[in-house]
């Protein structure tokens, strides 16, 4: 089983983008949270980076990370 990854929008508009794997990364999917909102993901055999644009807490087994605004 896949580690999860939980991030918790902090404003309105927070952008979680899912890069693929592979020779060439490109997108393959984009969510925006409302604030309060929270979205579970994790990494797959597709995926192999998750990028998060806005004030968010993102919470790992590595620990809690908060954006700067």
């Amino acid at each position: 089983m896949e580690d999860y990854i939980v991030i918790k929008a902090k404003e309105s508009g927070v952008q979680v983008i899912g890069l693929t794997r592979g020779q060439d990364t490109k997108f393959n999917h984009l969510e925006k949270l409302d604030k309060g909102e929270v979205m579970i993901c994790q990494f797959t055999e597709y995926t192999s980076a998750i990028k998060v644009r806005g004030h968010a807490t993102i919470s790992t087994k590595h620990g809690v990370i908060e954006t700067d605004e």
